[in-house]
């Protein structure tokens, strides 16, 4: 089925033929620096056999140097929508098919060629051709891109100020400009078309060329560059945006996809808990969404995008465009049906794309079981923060031997970032929902790193739960419609699938501790019962509310299900371990109700939810 879907600034290079050879080019010393907001400044006088230069940002200071330089030049993939003009109709969000999908990710700001408003300048790159006013009056110069397709140039002349005095400057074929162009000197501004997609096509690198004629003699001028890598965020970083669903009108799901009667429920207890961690943690109040009538039963946030960021240096600091990365699910609705991307995942597209904000996709459109299916969720996909030897942190993404994401997917997972960020795979086979946030989630610790994973321990489940029957609570359930305490101590089954639970969380914590470095005595465990699923008995999943799987709203405040644990003495015993565990990093919990709305279908605090963050930690990637 079809796939639906830089460098070094080198100093000029100059070949002159024709005339008998001249002394070597010397480079002209540029005027002032010219940034986003202003147009370029007229070098000094060029003599008609010197070498044109094509100026950029190698330094990453944020201005366009004023000689050529050695360093890498950048520019953003210029995906955004800044002036808001992409629209998206009801009709888009509940259509079966792929068209609607294809039509909402092709329209962004580089999708024309026009510079969309003074946002939309400002996300441009700069180069800057000084004048050459020595050049004759039939001079022209060709502007040339050896990845055609990737870029887009635009330029405007010397005292242009306003984002519509851009024109496109690469015509297919190449840009010609005229000696008028040439004497005057010229502002370029480059965006980015798409992003990488496939490190193995294309690894975000261009190579700009400009060569001036005039008469029998020809110069080349030279600039590489390379587009901004798409780097994910991490928990670490403080939330400003958490975004979670609320129940609308209609039905909420297809007849082919049945919900149990009542779920999900709870929603305002749901809403209320994450509102009352979100004031307690400083950060804005949770952003709840709508679906459609037809869809609004999906509320799993966390699984239809994972947000990262492409950065790069502008005057005075960073720009930076969230880009959002859309998961690669695709739902079977029947024969009578065409595979349709996940509907849910198209608000996105509504909710949240505008200016400085990007929305991509990449997966293949086929036919796949559900099971497989939700390893293209994006739950299924985290991040470890920066640590020794990786200064940009690593992706994380579960797999296994039966039930695979689309390699079209992870193509656009592991190439995005550009090998800053290289993977890290967890087997998640054994999972019904097969997400790697099942088990494990980043937090905060008073180690050399500053950072360890909170891991989901059966055993310590186990043995809590043995205490509490020891202790009389043998006829209590743990939750409504569970089982009671010594019900499930004297079900060997249930214990057994407890355990190969513990043994398969080893061996993905054994990967986690040989990437990462860190030793099994930093590791932060908390209580959670595991039990066969009742969908495929095979697989297995969270009994108890996953306390792992829940939403860093800080470092320091962690937003988690509430476990309902085995109760005595009047206290939870899961959640006094898991406040224990973490007030020992310095790392409050914060108790959310999600049992109905969340748990109970497969999911937790983290699934339900997403949050957009602050990366100025790690915004600026090009630094040593």
């Amino acid at each position: 089925m079809p796939i639906r879907t830089t460098a070094t600034l080198c100093a000029a290079l100059v070949t002159l033929t024709g005339a008998p050879s001249p002394a070597p080019p010397t480079a002209p010393t540029a005027g002032p620096t010219a940034g986003p907001t202003a147009g370029p400044t007229a070098g000094p006088t060029a003599g008609p056999t010197a070498g044109p230069v094509l100026l950029a940002d190698a330094d990453h200071d944020g201005e366009v140097d004023a000689a050529p330089g050695t360093g890498e030049a950048i520019f953003l993939p210029n995906l955004d929508d800044s002036e808001r003009r992409c629209r998206v109709s009801e009709a888009d969000l509940d259509a079966p098919g792929d068209a609607a999908d294809v039509r909402l990710a092709a329209c962004h700001d580089a999708a024309d060629a026009r510079v969309n408003g003074e946002r939309d300048a400002a996300d441009l790159a700069r180069l800057r051709l000084p004048a050459m006013p020595g050049l004759g009056p039939a001079a022209t110069a060709r502007l040339s891109v050896d990845a055609p397709g990737k870029v887009r140039l635009f330029a405007r002349h010397a005292g242009d100020r306003r984002a519509s005095d851009f024109r496109p400057a690469l015509p297919e074929g190449g840009g010609l400009l005229t000696a008028a162009d040439l004497r005057a000197g010229l502002e370029l501004g480059v965006e980015g078309r798409d992003i990488v997609r496939d490190a193995a096509r294309w690894d975000g690198r261009v190579t700009i060329t400009l060569t001036v004629t005039d008469g029998p003699r020809s110069a080349t001028a030279r600039v590489r560059m390379r587009e901004a890598p798409l780097l994910l965020q991490n928990d670490l970083q403080p939330a400003v945006e958490v975004l979670a669903a609320r129940p609308g009108a209609g039905p909420g799901a297809p007849p082919e996809l049945p919900f149990p009667d009542g779920l999900p429920g709870g929603w305002p207890e749901f809403a209320r808990d994450l509102r009352a961690a979100a004031r307690a943690a400083g950060t804005p109040a949770p952003r709840f969404v709508t679906g459609t009538s037809r869809w609004w039963k999906d509320t799993w946030w966390q699984d239809v995008f994972e947000p990262t960021t492409a950065s790069m240096p502008a005057p005075g600091g960073v720009r930076v465009m969230r880009v959002l990365v859309r998961s690669g699910n695709v739902l079977d609705l029947g024969a009578d049906t065409a595979p349709t991307p996940r509907p849910m995942a198209r608000l996105l597209f509504r909710e949240l794309r505008g200016p400085g904000v990007a929305v991509v996709q990449q997966l293949t459109l086929t036919r796949r079981d559900h099971l497989t299916d939700l390893r293209n969720s994006t739950g299924n996909v985290e991040s470890l923060p920066p640590y020794a030897g990786h200064p940009h942190g690593r992706l994380v993404y579960g797999t296994g031997r039966t039930r695979r994401p689309d390699p079209a997917f992870v193509r656009l997972l592991t190439g995005m970032g550009q090998g800053l960020q290289p993977p890290v795979t967890l087997d998640t086979d054994w999972l019904l929902v097969g997400h790697v946030d099942e088990t494990m989630h980043v937090v905060r610790a008073g180690n050399a790193r500053g950072w360890t994973l909170l891991v989901a321990d059966p055993r310590t489940a186990a043995r809590l739960l043995r205490r509490a029957g020891a202790a009389g609570a043998g006829p209590t359930r743990l939750f409504p419609g569970s089982r009671t305490v010594g019900e499930l101590l004297g079900d060997r089954a249930f214990l057994a699938a407890n355990d190969a639970a513990a043994g398969h969380i080893d061996a993905q914590l054994d990967t986690m501790l040989t990437a990462t470095g860190l030793r099994p005595s930093e590791i932060v465990r908390v209580p959670v019962l595991f039990g066969a699923s009742e969908i495929e008995p095979s697989l297995l999943k969270a009994y108890t509310p996953g306390i792992p799987n829940g939403l860093s709203l800080t470092d320091r405040e962690f937003a988690a299900p509430d476990p309902h644990g085995p109760v005595v003495g009047g206290r939870d015993l899961f959640r006094q371990a898991a406040r224990d565990a973490l007030a020992a990093q310095g790392v409050r919990v914060r108790w959310v109700a999600d049992l109905s709305w969340a748990h109970l279908l497969g999911g937790e605090v983290h699934c339900a939810t997403n949050a957009l963050r602050d990366t100025s930690s790690t915004a600026r990637w090009w630094t040593p």
